[in-house]
């Protein structure tokens, strides 16, 4: 049998390579279709085989098996005699019909069918399914109100509209669960960290028993055709017992995995950030202060086509375009060598790279009348359909920019943790007067630290110096994390940094709950 299965297998990978091939990768990726690697399916249902019972009969659920990666991992680690039932489900006949001719009298029931529009019946023991990782805003209205309402009926989950395809597949198989029944998830990280995940969270602590998230490195991609980082969340289907720890692993595989923590059911429903496991502690709770207690954080501008707003100095100065209507804007972090921006006399930055931000509130009529050059250059920008985009068609005038002014300290939004200094994020203390672009987080002292800052000109180097000093990873366990090892901060959670180190350096900007409660620092 075994040696059947692996001309099956090689037949698979075989047609799984060809049915690819005949889609576009943008085809793939609206309908989330990313094929689990055969080494990581084994892994699963070998894993999966130590959760189990001893000499139970399997019932075999996958609700998105593409050509059966999982089904012949399953083949592979359990004997025909040990599976009861299998049955999986695949919505594009494209993958499903071929597949389904492949595993004809090899006790597949492949169904060619949208597994969320099938009434479920729990009878199955076993549900391993690497779901369409289908985002949120390819999701059609009515499938979302369709999805949300069908989730919470069977498992109680009420998903955000920002919910990725595969949050709603893996709350609608509890449907499908028997009692005690174990299921794992491949699934992508994010849901761990960002506010949509939280339904999924809680269900997951509240009416299963999580048993086990094992990370991968995020810089070893599961799926070399989809920037994600990936997971496999493992729970039974049974009320979770007082005191409950879930393991959380990282890296290597999931028998061997790199490094291993236990954490508290009570920890988790406290903590937003799960990817912070196993890497780091439990977070405990604290009155110190908070980056978002001494700064506001805004991300850098949107200019809606930096090709066409943001010029090098060499361009405005050879097209003969007024520098009256131009801000000066710092460039990518990878050109500014240094993590510190001078400035020259007029108050631009002192960089090799000099580009400037076309930005002016005039109204076409005084901008034909006054800079008839620059009249000219926005006519360059409508042929090319600016002013119909999505950011120009909100914007009046549509070549007008937000309000974003220097910011003393810039930090960058997204980074990757293997650069030489091991640091994803950089703080760059800014000494111009330029404003930053999206790829930078702007830090706007509020009222009590500015006036200290009026004071003495020299606390925002030593702040700056000190944010340059905090562990990569408490910044890291406030942000996400993507395929590849990429890192990201928004603006609400580089806020939620802890900034005691501020208060230790300056006591006389110690904070008190009244006067964060009344607005101090607005």
């Amino acid at each position: 049998m075994s040696n059947a299965l692996e001309v099956i297998e090689r037949q698979r990978l075989e047609l799984q390579a060809y049915l690819d091939s005949q889609k576009t990768q943008a085809e793939r990726n609206r309908l989330g279709q990313f094929a689990t690697p055969p080494a990581l399916a084994v892994d699963i249902i070998r894993f999966a085989s130590s959760l189990l019972p001893p000499k139970v009969k399997i019932r075999f659920l996958d609700p998105a098996i593409g050509t059966g990666s999982f089904y012949s991992a399953l083949l592979k680690i359990f004997s025909k005699d040990d599976i009861a039932e299998a049955l999986g489900f695949e919505l594009d006949s494209h993958y499903g019909e071929p597949a389904a001719q492949l595993w004809t009298n090899l006790g597949l029931n492949l169904k060619i069918a949208d597994f969320t529009l099938v009434d479920g019946y729990p009878r199955f023991n076993l549900i391993i399914c690497n779901p369409p990782y289908v985002r949120h805003h390819h999701l059609q209205n009515g499938d979302k109100e369709r999805l949300q309402h069908c989730t919470q009926q069977v498992s109680g989950m009420r998903l955000s509209g920002l919910s990725g395809l595969y949050c709603y597949f893996l709350g609608q198989t509890h449907a499908w669960m028997a009692a005690n029944g174990v299921a794992g998830w491949l699934i992508p990280s994010e849901f761990m960290d960002v506010n949509y995940g939280r339904a999924m969270k809680m269900y997951l602590l509240d009416r299963v028993t999580l048993l086990h998230i094992h990370r991968f490195d995020p810089g070893d991609v599961q799926f070399a055709d989809a920037l994600v980082s990936s997971v496999v969340v493992w729970f039974r289907n049974n009320t979770p017992p007082p005191n409950h720890e879930v393991k959380f692993t990282f890296g290597g595989t999931l028998l061997e995995p790199k490094i291993t923590r236990f954490v508290s059911t009570t920890a988790l429903k406290h903590e937003k950030k799960w990817t912070r496991f196993p890497l780091l502690d439990i977070r405990v709770p604290s009155d110190n202060p908070k980056l978002s207690d001494f700064f506001q954080i805004k991300r850098g501008l949107a200019t809606g086509d930096n090709s066409f707003f943001i010029l090098p100095e060499e361009e405005i100065i050879s097209r003969g375009l007024p520098m009256d209507v131009f801000t000066p804007i710092l460039p990518s972090p990878r050109y500014l060598i240094h993590d510190e921006v001078s400035a020259r006399t007029d108050g631009s930055p002192d960089i090799k790279r000099r580009l400037f931000l076309l930005n002016t509130k005039l109204t076409e009529e005084e901008i034909r009348n006054r800079y008839p050059a620059i009249f000219s250059y926005l006519e360059e920008g409508k042929a090319r359909g600016l002013h119909e985009r999505y950011l120009g068609s909100h914007r009046s005038p549509w070549y007008s920019q937000e309000n974003r002014p220097p910011a003393p300290i810039v930090c960058t939004y997204i980074g990757r943790g293997d650069t030489k200094t091991g640091r994803p994020f950089r703080f760059i203390l800014n000494n111009s007067q330029a404003t930053v672009p999206n790829v930078y987080l702007a830090m706007y002292p509020k009222v009590k630290l500015a006036r200290v800052l009026n004071s003495n000109n020299n606390i925002i180097r030593r702040i700056w110096s000190a944010l340059n000093q905090i562990i990569p990873y408490e910044l890291i366990g406030e942000g996400r994390v993507y395929g590849g090892g990429l890192h990201k901060l928004e603006p609400s959670e580089l806020g939620s940094v802890d900034a005691a180190f501020i208060v230790n350096l300056f006591p006389e900007l110690k904070i008190s709950n009244k006067a964060t409660q009344i607005g101090l620092f607005k």
